[in-house]
Formats: structure tokens, C-alpha cells, sequence
């Protein structure tokens, strides 16, 4: 991630499974509803993502619970995560610790960071250029011939629904 790089600050939308592998995807929307950015993640990175959502408590902390635990004890905050890269059709991200005014960048998977972030409350952030590289759902881009279908998909996402998928 450069500097310069501006962000989008973006909100987990929810989880769906790819028809084709039956692999979950994280869907992530910018502030105006008009993108959102598909992440695929694993099936424990899902399940991580959507028990934060659905505030499902387990009796011993998982691992992303065990972070966000640590972090506590270690009178640490997570500031914000960002997707901040794509590199062959593989998304990068940070998560960005504050510990004693100190800001410490940790790299991480996307997935594990949202987890993260949810966990902690913090803001998600997307690079801008990552939206611009990634294959996004666009629903400003107006194609005539394909209006119908983008209305379907943006029906769609809007009515996702976490406890669709366990």
C-alpha cells in the first residue's frame, strides 16, 4: 500500500457461497451502495466472520476470539484494517495495531483481517486502486442490455442474509 493511496471506507454486506466451488465469499460495499468487492475466504475465516455478525458465543475462545483477547490484555487497540493490495488475483491486507501510541502494521489475509476488525469494532478499509483492479460489482455502470440482471444482483446482495449460510 502507498501512502498516497486513498481509502474507501467499506462495510461487511455479508456472506454468500460461490455457485461454482461452493466457496464462501465475503462481500465488502462501499459507503454509497454502488460497489462491493468480493472476497473469497475460507470456510473458518467464514464461519469467524459470520459468528461476530450473528454475536454467536462459543464456550472457548476461537482463534480470531484469542486475538482479539490478547490484544486486550495487552492493553492493545486495533485501529483499522485495509485491503491493500491485489497480486495475482490474491488480496493483501493490513491490520494496524495501536499498542502504548504506537502504530504497528501487521500483514495479514483479508479474511482474517475483517474477522479482526469485526471482533474489534474497527473500520474496514479498501485501497482505492484495489477497487479499481478488482472485479467489483459496479451498480453506477448502466448497461441497457444488462439493467435487469444488475437489478436482480443489487436485489440480491441488499437482501443477503448471514444466517443463510449456517
Amino acid at each position: 500500500m502507498l501512502e498516497e493511496d486513498r481509502l474507501v471506507k467499506v462495510k461487511v454486506e455479508g456472506l454468500t457461497l460461490d455457485p461454482m466451488t461452493n466457496m464462501p465469499i465475503v462481500l465488502l460495499k462501499d459507503p454509497s451502495g454502488n460497489k462491493a468487492l468480493p472476497i473469497w475466504v475460507g470456510i473458518y475465516e467464514a464461519n469467524a466472520i459470520v459468528s461476530v455478525i450473528e454475536d454467536i458465543q462459543t464456550p472457548r475462545p476461537l482463534t480470531h476470539e484469542l486475538i482479539h483477547n490478547i490484544l486486550s490484555g495487552v492493553q492493545s487497540s486495533v485501529e483499522r484494517v485495509v485491503v491493500n493490495d491485489l497480486r495475482e488475483n490474491t488480496f493483501y491486507a493490513i491490520i494496524f495495531i495501536m499498542q502504548n501510541g504506537k502504530l504497528i502494521k501487521i500483514d495479514s489475509r483479508p479474511s482474517d483481517a475483517i474477522a479482526i476488525a469485526l471482533r474489534n469494532k474497527a473500520p474496514i478499509f479498501v485501497s482505492e486502486r484495489v477497487f479499481e483492479d478488482a472485479k467489483v460489482v459496479d451498480f453506477d455502470k448502466q448497461d441497457p442490455k444488462s439493467n435487469v440482471e444488475k437489478e436482480n444482483l443489487k436485489d440480491w446482495l441488499d437482501n443477503l442474509n448471514p444466517k443463510d449460510f449456517g
